[in-house]
């Protein structure tokens, strides 16, 4: 790779992953507007550590509380809000883990067709379009129930669909259940942690058992960009979606959606 693929690659990564647009339908666009062969597995790992390496620094005083909260219960100290919390989350990721393990065959096959990632991009666009305004109250992620992470766990497995997004049918979710928008989006990425981790870990256990050729300065770099590009993202997200909302997403994930059925139907 040269050095502008892996600042486009690294880039697409770290804005797209925390965005909820999409990251699987804008790698899709990315061979279709280049001809740049497949960076390889293992710049997806260093790329999806750099991911993990912003949002893990962006909420290092949240996770510090609640780890600190999950020793004190350990030490058999009541759950306070921070240990509810980090239960919450992790309970959250076993709905799409398990979902994974069952539907890894055509999710990586016949679901990978630009045509189910473009209806995708706009019909759960849309549900997060209708989710934002039917929004109401403004529970935080700290006023979760358990009902309420389950719930949201079972909308992350939705993403294993490429062109969901992640982040977008989690706030999706959030909202419908009554979060306020910031609150969504905060427990979106807080969930995003052992998602990723899980997800890193299984890219890692196949470049174990198929090594490649790996040029480390690019992994580096690669790393560096999507990490610095994640967490700009990640703040600036939070403060916009306060003021204007979700609807501009909505918008470009029906453009998108749209432009990518009309030029592989």
């Amino acid at each position: 790779m040269d050095w502008l693929q892996v600042a486009i690659l690294a880039l697409v990564q770290g804005l797209t992953e925390f965005l909820p647009i999409s990251s699987s339908a804008h790698l899709v666009l990315v061979p279709v507007l280049t001809e740049w062969e497949d960076q390889g597995l293992a710049f997806d790992v260093a790329l999806h550590m750099g991911s993990l390496a912003a949002v893990v620094v962006y909420f290092r005083l949240d996770l510090v509380r609640m780890g600190d909260s999950v020793m004190d219960y350990v030490r058999g100290r009541g759950l306070d809000a921070d240990g509810r919390l980090a239960a919450w989350v992790l309970l959250a990721t076993f709905p799409v883990g398990l979902a994974a393990l069952l539907f890894k065959s055509p999710i990586e096959t016949v679901m990978r067709s630009p045509l189910v990632i473009g209806m995708s991009l706009i019909g759960f666009g849309l549900l997060l379009g209708y989710a934002d305004w039917k929004r109401r109250s403004g529970r935080s992620e700290y006023q979760l129930t358990l009902k309420d992470a389950l719930l949201i766990g079972g909308a992350q497995a939705l993403a294993l669909i490429p062109g969901t997004s992640r982040s977008g049918i989690t706030i999706t979710a959030a909202l419908l259940l009554g979060m306020s928008r910031e609150g969504a989006a905060r427990f979106s990425f807080l969930m995003s942690i052992p998602v990723i981790v899980l997800a890193g870990g299984l890219e890692i256990s196949e470049l174990i058992r198929d090594p490649e050729p790996i040029a480390v300065s690019a992994l580096l770099v690669g790393a560096v960009i999507s990490a610095i590009s994640a967490y700009v993202c990640i703040h600036y997200f939070l403060t916009f979606i306060k003021r204007i909302g979700m609807q501009p997403f909505v918008v470009y994930r029906i453009i998108l959606g749209l432009w990518l059925l009309w030029v592989f139907w």
